[in-house]
Formats: C-alpha cells, sequence, structure tokens
C-alpha cells in the first residue's frame, strides 16, 4: 500500500479541482497510522472544504475506507494556503470566544 493511498487520493482531489498540477500531497507513517497531507491551489480550496465542509467529509470517509481493506487507518490533513482568510459570510462579524459564550448567557 506503499503509493496505491497516495494515488488513490490523487485521482480524487484531482478529478475536483480545476488546477491539478497544483496538487501536492505527503505522506507520513507512525505509529497512530498513515498520515497524509493534501496541499491544493489557493483557488481550488472551496471545491476540496465543499459546503460545509461536506465534500473534505466524504474525501476523509473514502479513504479511511480504503485504509481499513489496507489494515491501516488513514487521516487526512487538508493544508490552508499561506495568507488566506477565513470568510465567514457576507456581512458577518467574528466574535471572540468571550463574546460568544456572553451571548449564550441570555
Amino acid at each position: 500500500m506503499q503509493s496505491s493511498d497516495i494515488q488513490f487520493l490523487e485521482y480524487i482531489v484531482k478529478s475536483l479541482v480545476e488546477n491539478t498540477d497544483a496538487v501536492k500531497t505527503s505522506r507520513r507513517v507512525d505509529d497512530m497510522g498513515v498520515f497524509i497531507e493534501l496541499i491544493v491551489d489557493p483557488a481550488d480550496m472551496g471545491k476540496i472544504i465543499g459546503r460545509n465542509g461536506h465534500t473534505a467529509q466524504a474525501i476523509r470517509t473514502i479513504m479511511k475506507a480504503f485504509g481499513k481493506k489496507h489494515q491501516a487507518n488513514i487521516s487526512i490533513q487538508i493544508k490552508e494556503p499561506a495568507g488566506s482568510a477565513r470568510v465567514v459570510g457576507e456581512g458577518a462579524a467574528v466574535k471572540s470566544v468571550d463574546e460568544a459564550i456572553a451571548d449564550l448567557n441570555m
């Protein structure tokens, strides 16, 4: 299974993104299992994450099933591009944890 897990992940990801040349993976094996880091073009992050993270979760589920078939525990981390900023929503204010907890204590 040395590189078949990487090939399978890259096949899935490259079929979703526009810039296939920017898809990069790195693989590390430790006592917890196989850890794969995925890097894609910043313009393709939305396609990989999906609405509410459903696409990313589906990719992780497929890779976990692939790992189970090969007696391995596979974890996927999607690296956020450097310098990117998360947008919470149009005009939405980002609150601190303390402010959010204060809102709950109505």
